[in-house]
Order: structure tokens, then sequence, then C-alpha cells
């Protein structure tokens, strides 16, 4: 079975966006963002991800990876 590996730390770091600055254009806390930043999260509302993706400009496929487990 594979895995979803976030890349929002990835896609921060392109745009040169800080998790504060990143917090203040979606309207979800730091700590809700770092839980996203680091993987720590078991799920992720459509309606934050289309927030992250509009202020990123970027698509959830920049956000989100699947890495098949060998």
């Amino acid at each position: 079975m594979g895995k979803i590996i976030l890349r929002l730390d990835r896609v921060m770091a392109d745009r040169k966006m800080s998790l504060n600055e990143l917090s203040e254009a979606v309207g979800v806390t730091n700590v809700n963002l770092s839980k996203i930043k680091t993987g720590k999260i078991s799920a992720i509302r459509f309606s934050t991800l289309e927030a992250i993706c509009e202020a990123l400009n970027c698509q959830p496929g920049d956000i989100l990876e699947y890495s098949k487990e060998e």
C-alpha cells in the first residue's frame, strides 16, 4: 500500500511565503497549517486545499504526492 506525501513546505519555499503569511491568506491557524506542512494529518478539507492552492497559485498535485511503497 502506498502513502500520500505532503509537499506544502516545498511549494511555500518556492513561493517564498512564510507560515504566517499563508495562514493569513488562507484563514487557517498556524497550528493547523503546520500540521499540514509536516504531514501530521490524516485528512484535509477540499475547501482548505482550494484556499491553499489559491494563495500559493498552484495545483493540488504540487502539494500532494503519491508514493508507492515497495
